[in-house]
Order: C-alpha cells, then sequence, then structure tokens
C-alpha cells in the first residue's frame, strides 16, 4: 500500500495529483537553489553564505538520495513484468538513474575512498548534471528529447557529414595556406579550429586565409557551413512538428459508444 501510494507520487507520465504536483515543483525549486549556488559559489563569498551554501547542499543530498532509493525500491511496479531485482536493475541502468545518481555520487565518494582536494572539486562540477533531472518533471523537455530520439538517424548522418566535410576543408586549407602561414596551419589538422568557426558561422578571426586560393576555398565553404547549418535545423523543425501532432492526438478524449473525438 505505502509502495502503490510512493510510486503514484514518483511515477513519470502527465497523470499527476496534488502530490505528485509537490514532489515535482520541490524537486524542481531544489535543483533551481542548486544551480544557482554552483553559479555563486565562483565568486567570492562571506563565510556565512559558505555555511549556508553547505547547509543546502546537505538538504539537497538527503532529499535526491531519498528519491534515488524510492524510485529503486518502486522499480518493480514500474516493470511488473519483470521480477522485482531484475526491475531495480533495468531501472539502475536507465538513463535517468544514471543522472540521479551522478547528481548524489560527489557527495558520497569521500567518505568511500580518500580524494586529492584538487580531484574532489572537479567531482563536485559534477553537481551541474543535476540540471538534467529536470528532463523528468517537465513535458517540454520530455518533448525536445522524444524529438532528438526519433530524429537520431538523420541527425548523426548529418553530422557525418559536417564532420567530413570539417576534416577535408581543413587538409585543404593546410595546403593552400601552409607556405604563406606555416605557424597558423602547421599540419592538416592544425585549421580544424577555423573549419569549426567558420562551418558554425562563428568566425572568431583569430585564424584566416590570406593567399587568394585561400581565400576562395574560405567562401566556398563559408557558403557550405550556412547550408549545412540549416540541414538539422530543419530535422529537428519536422520533428517538433510530428512531435506535437502526436501529442494533440494523444491528449484527445474520444466517445466511448461512436469513437469521435469529444469536443
Amino acid at each position: 500500500m505505502i509502495k502503490k501510494w510512493t510510486y503514484n507520487i514518483i511515477k513519470e507520465d502527465g497523470e499527476n495529483n496534488l502530490a505528485s504536483d509537490i514532489f515535482d515543483f520541490l524537486i524542481i525549486g531544489i535543483i533551481i537553489v542548486n544551480i544557482l549556488l554552483i553559479i555563486v559559489d565562483t565568486f567570492e563569498m562571506s563565510e556565512t553564505y559558505y555555511r549556508w551554501s553547505s547547509n543546502i547542499e546537505l538538504v539537497s543530498i538527503v532529499i535526491f538520495t531519498i528519491e534515488y532509493i524510492m524510485r529503486l525500491w518502486t522499480a518493480d511496479l514500474r516493470y511488473p513484468q519483470l521480477k522485482p531485482f531484475k526491475a531495480r536493475l533495468k531501472h539502475s541502468y536507465s538513463f535517468m538513474a544514471i543522472i540521479d545518481l551522478v547528481a548524489i555520487l560527489p557527495f558520497y565518494l569521500p567518505f568511500l575512498m580518500p580524494i586529492d582536494l584538487r580531484v574532489l572539486r572537479i567531482f563536485r562540477m559534477i553537481r551541474l548534471m543535476r540540471i538534467f533531472k529536470v528532463n523528468r518533471y517537465t513535458s517540454a523537455l520530455k518533448t525536445i528529447a522524444n524529438v532528438f530520439v526519433a530524429k537520431k538517424s538523420q541527425l548523426l548522418s548529418s553530422l557525418f557529414v559536417v564532420s567530413l566535410l570539417m576534416v577535408v576543408s581543413s587538409v585543404l586549407m593546410h595546403a593552400l595556406e601552409n607556405r604563406a602561414q606555416p605557424e597558423v596551419f602547421a599540419n592538416a589538422f592544425s585549421g580544424l579550429l577555423w573549419a569549426i568557426a567558420t562551418f558554425t558561422t562563428a568566425g572568431y578571426g583569430d585564424i584566416y586565409p590570406i593567399t587568394l586560393g585561400g581565400r576562395i576555398v574560405a567562401g566556398i565553404i563559408a557558403v557550405l557551413g550556412i547550408l549545412m547549418v540549416a540541414v538539422p535545423t530543419g530535422i529537428i523543425s519536422a520533428g517538433f512538428i510530428e512531435e506535437s501532432a502526436k501529442e494533440s492526438v494523444s491528449d484527445k478524449k474520444y466517445c466511448s459508444n461512436c469513437g469521435e473525438p469529444i469536443k
């Protein structure tokens, strides 16, 4: 009975009751506070602030740990077709469960093994992973995730083509610019940063061609960069339209007698 009640509060679906809404808002609020604290920690603050920050961190860890245990405990209700042990094992290997674990792991590591303070600081930066926990509680982020999953093959294909073009352009620019700028285009991959900046239209301006051939090729590559950036944009846009259509259909209620949508 208690397990079922707990699962109904923490389960990931659109049918939330009051307790589920309170739980979701609580976790989202804690995540936002933690991200703000990570940003503020980069400034020089008073000792009072650091004491408050440590206390908030401790409370956050306790709540996130309880949440992780609750989700592990109720995994057999999420996967009723599996035995409890296998259900918990499947849950622990899921993406969001790994995010949950990474969000609390840096706090417990010093208690499990001796860690150098410099390494500990790096581990503490992993707290930024907590921002991905928001994905579980907001439908907007779930929609974005669904779009990327649905269009992953097309996006990977376009990414492969862009990567290939960047490597080719880097080799080509080395051949054209090496004699004129041996310190800038020293080898085949020295112009890769330039290629990335050109393809993404960022244009840092620290590396640029000075020969006629290099400038002509750079112009062609810049135009190709604009076209290639538009490809994944179009794929993602189409994915959003398709996902929105699916959500609008799933949100519709139908008459049990005639099967027509209820307006």
